[in-house]
């Protein structure tokens, strides 16, 4: 007769406020999940229950914990731990975040107030949220940085992560960015490639990207290069298997060096592409098209 009922999956949203929650509970929704917003987290276990008497009816629940609930974070962390213990349960915490200065530029275009200060001074209210939430994040088996991602794309990850694909599936995502404008803030692996000899003071290279093959020549030439992949891929080799067997569904490891054009995009192709016979590999360039702005 095989399980009398599927595994309930649960998923809680949380995260900064501005940075796409919205969006989300809309595109689980579209996804099949009964979506439950502001639940205190003191009624999750009893809402569990409801869920699991409902005959099989509700397996996908996803539940949105914001800070209009913020008295609440302790019976969060208790709910979730129930979760945990449930053996009939799949359930992590899903955190949106996204840099201070694009959540202020939000709360602008809105015209809406930050729930913890005045509409005139929304980064107060930010950076007062970031804190308190900061142990929450922690707890997060995946983190989604929405500052670049527009309304559609920020639907088109979450439906790629959560259409049905068995809980198990691992995917290691190989990102570029420069470092003048800003850590990706969802990283959960950082490298710094700025030792590495720069094609940027070649006139030939300047202009080109590491995805050209006269700039991934150059980079892949060096012996500094050559060692820091051997010692590289020695150390991804022990930690991605550890943290599959944790069960993380999603490690994100950012590649960086100066303006997020060459060095680091030859290594983010290099390194997705050594992977990609062994785990599901996604790639991105986040900063490959920035460069001739005024930085302010």
């Amino acid at each position: 007769m095989g399980h009398q009922h599927e595994d309930i999956q649960v998923v809680i949203i949380t995260g900064m406020s501005g940075a796409g929650k919205t969006v989300a509970v809309q595109s689980f929704e579209d996804l099949g999940y009964y979506c439950v917003d502001n639940l205190p987290p003191a009624l999750i276990p009893t809402f569990i229950e409801l869920i699991e008497n409902s005959g099989g009816k509700m397996n996908k629940v996803a539940l949105v914990i914001d800070l209009r609930g913020r008295e609440f974070f302790d019976q969060l962390f208790e709910a979730v731990d129930y979760l945990r213990l449930k053996s009939n349960l799949s359930s992590h915490i899903l955190f949106l975040d996204a840099r201070d200065n694009v959540l202020v530029q939000r709360y602008k275009e809105t015209r809406r107030s930050h729930p913890l200060a005045s509409a005139e001074a929304p980064l107060e209210g930010i950076r007062q949220e970031r804190e308190m939430l900061e142990d929450l994040k922690g707890h997060a088996r995946q983190i989604i940085d929405t500052s670049d991602l527009k309304p559609k794309q920020l639907r088109e990850t979450l439906i790629q992560y959560f259409s049905g694909k068995s809980q198990d599936t691992f995917v290691v995502h190989v990102m570029s960015f420069g470092f003048k404008y800003g850590i990706p803030i969802d990283a959960d692996l950082v490298f710094d490639v700025r030792f590495l000899p720069n094609p940027h003071y070649v006139a030939a290279l300047q202009p080109k990207t590491g995805l050209e093959e006269e700039v991934s020549s150059y980079v892949l030439k060096w012996i500094e290069t050559k060692e820091f992949l051997e010692k590289l891929y020695g150390l991804l080799d022990y930690m991605l298997p550890q943290y599959k067997r944790e069960g993380k569904s999603q490690l994100i490891i950012a590649i960086g060096c100066t303006g997020g054009k060459h060095r680091s995009v030859t290594l983010t192709e290099t390194i997705a592409e050594y992977y990609s016979n062994e785990y599901s590999v996604h790639r991105s360039h986040r900063d490959i098209r920035k460069g001739k702005e005024i930085e302010l």
